[in-house]
C-alpha cells in the first residue's frame, strides 16, 4: 500500500483498513507461533503498512488541529 493511495481514502475507509491490517498480523503471529508461516516477508509489509496508516491519520489530525486554530 503506498502513501499517495493512503490519502485518496475517506476516514471510515482509513480505519477499516487498520483494523484489517491489525487482525492479519494478529494472524500471521499466531501462524508464525503455531510454525505454519511459510511467508515471514508479510508480517513485515503488514507492519510497514499498519506505520503508513498511523502516520496518515496523525498528519490529518494534525491538519484538522491548525485548521481550527
Amino acid at each position: 500500500m503506498k502513501g499517495k493511495e493512503l490519502r485518496d481514502l475517506a476516514d471510515d475507509v482509513l480505519q477499516k483498513r487498520l483494523s484489517d491490517a491489525r487482525e492479519e498480523l494478529m494472524n500471521l503471529r499466531f501462524q508464525q507461533a503455531s510454525g505454519q508461516l511459510t511467508d515471514t516477508t508479510r508480517m513485515r509489509v503488514v507492519r510497514r503498512d499498519i506505520a503508513r496508516i498511523f502516520t496518515e491519520v496523525s498528519q490529518r489530525e494534525r491538519s484538522a488541529k491548525e485548521g481550527a486554530k
